[in-house]
């Protein structure tokens, strides 16, 4: 199996914790919509004979595309690629973008999953995070959705300045209230460059602090898993029957193809990755020419990439895996590091399977890092 992604780099408003790329002029949007149907049709070889399971337009803001926009998207992927019957086509969207009409529409289309750039549901946390919705627009939307889309899922942000512990639990029973499927649970991060760092060193904003991010991270896992949630990745929680099939794919190590500025790719030896620049990239790809750069992964960096993707979710990493993608050294390398550096009963052994056990899932990118090979 193999997917395709979409960067749709626009939006309304550049939120101050964000640092995907994107613009906030829409003034060459045909011009990029072009230039990705382009791209699409340039780039069919590379996934020539596999069964496309996922198509995800993310951003950015997709739900800023035009119905038509959208459209001619989805027709030149069915002209050169192999779709499966049971595709799962997401599209993320902001809850002040969402009407009937477009939910109609977009379902029309075939789309059967979407994202809702919820983040919070109090309006004092999207004003600070710079959001273009207010929490009731976030309430109403969500009605919206569950309308007309069984299979949805809400982003949550925890961790936020000024955010008790009482909130955020507020914030986990409103989606559960709303009867929402799939939630992903992120904490704030300050990335470098971005308003956000800007507004916590001029003292504006305070600082976000780990101590919180635990105690959130905490209070969010026994809540969801005491309402029917299954844990089944670090941030990700699903109701049985709702996991993403995209992000599954990502971290399983499958195949995908990413269209757009900034957009990354994967085709199971290498990764390539197309230039963030909007204009670069329009034309470069008029010429026919695809602006991206690549690496080949060497075999130790395919192991670490299996190791920290792996120990994110349920399935965890095999041994068996391992041994026959890595090789019988690099397996004896894992088991040994376990041992050195007594991780052991932080793990979780189940015939060749291997996950964290829950009482240490916060720790799992530090363990993840521990088992690499240098």
């Amino acid at each position: 199996m193999a997917g395709i992604y979409i960067h749709i780099p626009f939006c309304k408003k550049a939120c101050n914790y964000c640092d995907f790329h994107f613009s906030t002029s829409l003034k060459n949007k045909s011009s990029l919509v072009n230039a990705l149907i382009n791209e699409i049709k340039l780039r069919k070889n590379e996934l020539k004979d596999e069964v496309i399971e996922t198509i995800y337009f993310g951003g950015g803001t997709p739900s800023l595309l035009e119905l038509d926009e959208i459209t001619s998207l989805l027709e030149s992927i069915k002209i050169d690629y192999l779709l499966s019957d049971n595709i799962e086509l997401t599209i993320e969207v902001n809850p002040d973008d969402i009407s009937e009409e477009k939910l109609i529409s977009w379902k029309s289309l075939g789309v059967n999953r979407l994202s809702v750039g919820v983040q919070s549901f109090f309006d004092r946390d999207l004003k600070l995070m710079n959001r273009a919705h207010n929490s009731r627009q976030s309430e109403e939307s969500i009605k919206l959705v569950a309308k007309y889309f069984d299979n949805f899922t809400i982003d949550l942000i925890y961790g936020i300045p000024e955010m008790n512990s009482q909130e955020w639990i507020s914030n986990l029973e409103k989606a559960i209230a709303f009867g929402v499927p799939h939630i992903s649970c992120y904490a704030l991060t300050v990335e470098p460059k971005t308003a956000l760092e800007k507004q916590i060193a001029s003292g504006k904003i305070s600082p976000v602090n780990d101590d919180v991010y635990l105690e959130h991270f905490n209070i969010m896992t026994s809540f969801l898993k005491s309402n029917g949630f299954i844990h089944y990745e670090f941030s990700n929680f699903s109701k049985e029957g709702y996991y993403s099939k995209n992000n599954s794919a990502y971290w399983k190590g499958e195949k995908y193809l990413g269209i757009g500025p900034s957009a990354h790719s994967f085709n199971g030896i290498n990764r390539s990755w197309n230039i963030s620049n909007n204009n670069i990239y329009i034309k470069k790809i008029a010429n026919n020419i695809l602006p991206s750069e690549a690496e080949n992964l060497s075999l130790k960096d395919r192991y670490n990439e299996y190791v920290m993707t792996g120990l994110r979710t349920i399935w965890g990493i095999s041994l068996n895996e391992i041994e026959s993608q890595f090789g019988l050294e690099i397996k004896n390398y894992f088991l040994d590091t376990i041992v050195n550096l007594n991780l052991r009963e932080k793990l979780n052994f189940e015939e060749d399977r291997i996950t964290i056990l829950s009482e240490y899932k916060f720790l799992t990118d530090g363990i993840a890092s521990d088992l690499f090979k240098i």
